[in-house]
């Protein structure tokens, strides 16, 4: 007779199904009984099985009310959710965090001591990887970085993530202050800052908010439902790169370009604070705005030093501030 042997973990003695569904519970705040049945490809009476075999295990699976019923996975148990991560998701986790300890000091402080966590709970085969990438991973900081702190960051994120209004006061860059309510969207990082994207029924639009002006932002516990009219860009990121663009900066150029709109972005060493658009098969348009002008004289400089032909239309200040540049350049 062979020996029995007791599974040394629960998390051993848990079949693959156990285990998606606990991944599944982690990956999201809510789920709604037969979506959660559909992704695992059970029946829900063999959905409601399966949660009763995680709660034995002591995961905290609550049941919630409604027209369909669902569940969401809870604090309160004494078993610790596994880490449910194959190697590319763990490796591509510790890239994310050594990149992050380039960032404000507070997201970076919390990055460094989460990659260390995270080496310490995998297993022994990745761990040489994740220590190399701690070691000898760096990112240069962004001297415009703004520390917002990884909790206000979070809850932004999170009301993104579950569709729920979100009330803030928020001071714009003339320093004019209200209350604010959203239907938040993404975040979004840019040139070392934090923005939320939202969409404002009070003005019914679509807005961009810098986070570091955002204070007291308070959950309101109400979900909204998605917007029939999309956000009006191809995805989030271009939507901040299009509304840094067309705000109402004091300080602007425009310029016209000799070289085709692609090699003009691929030529620069960042992304312009404005847009870069086709002006036939050779030529460009650039649209540049900023708060201050030296970062408008900086943007012009390097499109200038591309080494084509410029036309440059630009706004008082900064027109100055590139003819004295023109002089000391020409001494």
């Amino acid at each position: 007779m062979q020996p029995t042997t007791e599974p040394s973990s629960p998390r051993r003695a848990m079949p693959g199904r156990l285990l998606r569904l606990l991944s599944l519970l982690q990956s999201r705040r809510q789920w709604q009984g037969p979506e959660l049945a559909d992704r695992l490809g059970v029946s829900r009476r063999t959905l409601r099985r399966d949660v009763e075999r995680l709660r034995e295990l002591d995961y905290a699976v609550q049941a919630t009310t409604g027209t369909a019923g669902g569940y969401r996975l809870a604090a309160g148990g004494r078993a610790t959710p596994a880490l449910l991560l194959d190697d590319d998701e763990a490796l591509a986790a510790a890239v994310a965090l050594a990149t992050a300890a380039g960032g404000a000091p507070g997201i970076a402080e919390g990055a460094a001591r989460a990659l260390t966590k995270l080496e310490a709970l995998l297993p022994a085969r990745l761990r040489p990887h994740l220590n190399a990438l701690g070691r000898a991973a760096a990112a240069l900081p962004h001297r415009a970085a703004v520390d917002i702190g990884p909790a206000r960051l979070a809850l932004l994120a999170g009301c993104c993530r579950d569709g729920e209004l979100l009330a803030f006061d928020y001071r714009d860059r003339r320093g004019t202050a209200a209350r604010r309510r959203v239907e938040p969207h993404h975040v979004v990082t840019a040139q070392g800052r934090w923005y939320l994207i939202a969409y404002d029924p009070d003005r019914a639009d679509w807005r961009t908010f810098r986070a570091d002006r955002i204070t007291d932002p308070l959950p309101t516990r109400r979900r909204f439902t998605p917007r029939p009219r999309p956000l009006p860009a191809p995805g989030p990121a271009e939507f901040l790169a299009r509304s840094m663009a067309e705000a109402d900066h004091p300080h602007t150029a425009r310029l016209r370009v000799d070289l085709p709109a692609d090699q003009v972005r691929t030529r620069l060493f960042h992304t312009v604070p404005g847009t870069v658009a086709p002006d036939g098969d050779h030529r460009s348009r650039v649209r540049l705005a900023a708060h201050a002008p030296e970062l408008v004289v900086h943007y012009v400089a390097a499109i200038t030093a591309l080494g084509a032909p410029v036309d440059i239309d630009a706004s008082p200040e900064v027109a100055e501030r590139l003819r004295t540049l023109g002089r000391r350049l020409a001494r």
